[in-house]
C-alpha cells in the first residue's frame, strides 16, 4: 500500500478520525511517474499494474517494471519528435494499453496530455486543437477517428499526428533509461475538456499534486487494498479514467483491469468480464448497473466481487436494492466533477443510504450556500455545493481553466469554489444530490429536483429512461415535464399518461408530479452519457405548443 508513505496517519477508527487526520504530506517537485511508478518498479518489479484485454481476445499483463521502462522509452521517442515541457497533446486512445504508457511518459517529460474520447467528430476536434493550441495528436486508428482528426487538422503543418502503433514500437526500440526532467508541484500535469452540457467545453487543468488527491478516491471510497483487481468502466478520454484506472489504484496497491471493447458494450460483456477475470472491485455510472440488473445475473459467477461503487449521476434506490439482492454487495456513491477528485462519498464507516452521496472527503471543507451566499445550516434545505479554499485548495481540486482566467474567476469567488451543483444534507449529515442549479424547476413557489421525480418514474414498469425538466407556465412560472423512453410492450396512450401522473402523485408531493409527459424514442445525451436537459429545454422553447394527444396535462388539478 504505497499511499501510506504520504499519509501522516494511516489507521482510522471512524469517520471523524479520518476526516480530521487523513492528512497527506506532499513532497516537493512530486511527479507520480517518477515517485510512484518508478519506485514501485524498483521495489516490486513483477507486480502487475495493468491487466488488459479486448473483445478480440488479446491479453496483456503489464508489470510496473514494464511500465517504468516503456514510459522511459516513449518519453525518449516523444522528445525525438520535438515534444517538450509545456506542450499540449490530444490523446485519442480509447482503452488501448499504450494510453497508460503514454501518460507516464508525458508526466515524466512535463508534456501536457489532453485525453479525448474517440467519439468526437472533426468539428469537436478542431475546437479542441485550436483552444488548447495543441502541438500534436496521438491516436489509435479505430477506422474512424483518424479520418476525423485529419479533417480537423487540415493544412496545419504545426500539428503532428502520431499513430498508436508508433508508441507500441517505441516501447522496445528506444532507450529505456531517462534522466529526470524536473517539475514544480503547481505545473499543469493534465488537462481535461468538460463534456459541455450547456456551453462549449472548458479546459480543466490539474497540477502534479492531483494524483495524491485520489488517495481519497481509491483508498477511502473504493476501499482498495493490495491484491485487489479494480475495474472502472470509463474510456481513457474521460476524467473518470483518472479516478479509477491509474493514480489512486496504484497508490492503494491494486491492479487495474482494462477491457477495451470496439463495439457498444452489453450487460453480458460486463458480467462476463467480472466473472472471468475475478474482479474484486467495480465502479461505473448508474446506467451500467441498470443494464446489469436487467440481465440474468444468476448466470454469472460474481463471487469475487466484494466492492462496488457508483458515480456520474445520482443513483436510483431501486437499482441499489436490485443489485444488492443479486450480489450481496452494497453500492457506495461518490460525487465529484472533472474539476475535482471524489469530494463527497459513502465511506467505509457509514451505512449506505440508497440515493445519498455520503459525506465530505478528508481535506474538503464542503459547505452548502443559499442563493444569497449564506451557509445552509438546517437539514433538508437545498443549497449549492461549494468548497472553502480560503486556506488553500484541497488536493485534487483543479487549479483553474487552462488559459482562461475569466472562466476560472467565475467559479472561484471570494475564497469559495462554486460547483454549480445543488444538494441538501439530512439530519444524519448525509448529502443528497438535487441537480445542476440550471436544472432545478421552480413551480408555484416550490423547488423541484429533476432527479427526485425521475427516481419515482423509473420505478414504474413502463419507464426505461426519463428526463425531467421545467417548461414555461404562465400561472406557475414553470411546470414539471417528463420526457420518457418506454420499455418494450408499452404503448404511447393517454391512459398511460394518466397512469404515470397518478403514479408520481402517489409517491411524491403533489406539486412534483409531471403536468406534461412526452414520449420519445431516445433521450439526447452528451458523449459522456449524461442527459442533456438543457437541450430538451431549448427544443421545448422552440415549439409553439407542447400539448398534443401524447403530451398531456390530464388529471393533476391544482396544488393543495
Amino acid at each position: 500500500m504505497f499511499f501510506k508513505r504520504f499519509l501522516k496517519q494511516n489507521e482510522f477508527n471512524n469517520y471523524d478520525d479520518y476526516s480530521k487526520n487523513a492528512v497527506v504530506n506532499v513532497p516537493e517537485n512530486f511527479n507520480f511517474a517518477y515517485d510512484v511508478v518508478d519506485v514501485i518498479a524498483s521495489e516490486t518489479p513483477d507486480k502487475v499494474a495493468i491487466l488488459w484485454t479486448n473483445d478480440a481476445g488479446e491479453k496483456k499483463n503489464i508489470t510496473f517494471s514494464m511500465l517504468s521502462k516503456w514510459s522511459n522509452a516513449v518519453a525518449n521517442f516523444l522528445s525525438q519528435r520535438g515534444l517538450k515541457r509545456g506542450d499540449t497533446v490530444l490523446l485519442f486512445m480509447r482503452r488501448r494499453w499504450e494510453y497508460w504508457v503514454l501518460m507516464m511518459a508525458m508526466h515524466k517529460l512535463g508534456v501536457i496530455p489532453i485525453p479525448s474520447t474517440n467519439q468526437l467528430k472533426s468539428k469537436d476536434i478542431e475546437y479542441r486543437l485550436k483552444t488548447a493550441e495543441a502541438s500534436a495528436v496521438i491516436a489509435f486508428d479505430d477506422g474512424n477517428v483518424v479520418d476525423e482528426i485529419k479533417r480537423a487538422i487540415g493544412n496545419r503543418e504545426n500539428i503532428q499526428l502520431i499513430d498508436c502503433a508508433e508508441i507500441s514500437a517505441a516501447c522496445e526500440s528506444y532507450p529505456q533509461t531517462l534522466e529526470r526532467v524536473p517539475n514544480e508541484n503547481t505545473d499543469t500535469m493534465v488537462v481535461y475538456f468538460t463534456s459541455g452540457t450547456t456551453d462549449m467545453p472548458k479546459m480543466v487543468a490539474h497540477n502534479f499534486m492531483y494524483p495524491l488527491g485520489h488517495i481519497n478516491t481509491a483508498v477511502f471510497w473504493q476501499r482498495l487494498v493490495d491484491g485487489d483487481i479494480h475495474f472502472t468502466l470509463s474510456e481513457s478520454g474521460w476524467a473518470k479514467c483518472s479516478w479509477g484506472k491509474m493514480y489512486g489504484q496504484w497508490l492503494a496497491g491494486a491492479t487495474v483491469f482494462v477491457f477495451d471493447f470496439s463495439r457498444i458494450f452489453t450487460a453480458h460483456d460486463l458480467l462476463n468480464a467480472i466473472a472471468e477475470h475475478k474482479i474484486t472491485s467495480f465502479c461505473a455510472p448508474p446506467t451500467a448497473y441498470k443494464m446489469m440488473i436487467h440481465a440474468d445475473m444468476s448466470k454469472y459467477d460474481l463471487s469475487s466481487l466484494v466492492k462496488a461503487d457508483v458515480a456520474g449521476e445520482a443513483l436510483n434506490p431501486e437499482v441499489y436494492e436490485r443489485f444488492l439482492e443479486s450480489t450481496g454487495v452494497k453500492l457506495r456513491e461518490g460525487f465529484g466533477q472533472t474539476e475535482t477528485c471524489v469530494m463527497i462519498f459513502t465511506n467505509q464507516w457509514i451505512e449506505p443510504k440508497p440515493g445519498a452521496m455520503g459525506m465530505p472527503a478528508a481535506g474538503w471543507d464542503v459547505k452548502l450556500l443559499d442563493e444569497r451566499g449564506r451557509v445552509v445550516t438546517e437539514p433538508n434545505t437545498v443549497g449549492e455545493i461549494c468548497v472553502n479554499v480560503k486556506d488553500g485548495k484541497p488536493l485534487g481540486l483543479f487549479q483553474g481553466y487552462h488559459k482562461n482566467d475569466k472562466q476560472t474567476n467565475a467559479v472561484y469567488r471570494d475564497g469559495i469554489y462554486h460547483t454549480g451543483d445543488m444538494a441538501y444534507f439530512d439530519a444524519d449529515g448525509y448529502f443528497w444530490f438535487v441537480g445542476r442549479n440550471d436544472d432545478l424547476i421552480k413551480t408555484s413557489g416550490y423547488r423541484v429536483s429533476p432527479f427526485e421525480v425521475e427516481s419515482v418514474l423509473l420505478e414504474h414498469p413502463a419507464v426505461r429512461e426519463v428526463a425531467v425538466t421545467g417548461i414555461p407556465d404562465p400561472s406557475r412560472g414553470q411546470a414539471v415535464k417528463a420526457t420518457i423512453v418506454l420499455n418494450k410492450y408499452f404503448q404511447q396512450t393517454d391512459a398511460l399518461v394518466r397512469q404515470l401522473q397518478d403514479y408520481a402523485k402517489s409517491r411524491a408531493a403533489h406539486y412534483k408530479a409531471p403536468r406534461v409527459i412526452e414520449f420519445v424514442e431516445t433521450l439526447p445525451m452528451t458523449i459522456s452519457g449524461k442527459i442533456r436537459r438543457a437541450l430538451i429545454r431549448t427544443l421545448d422553447s422552440a415549439k409553439e405548443s407542447i400539448v398534443d394527444p401524447i403530451k398531456s396535462t390530464i388529471g393533476l388539478g391544482e396544488e393543495k
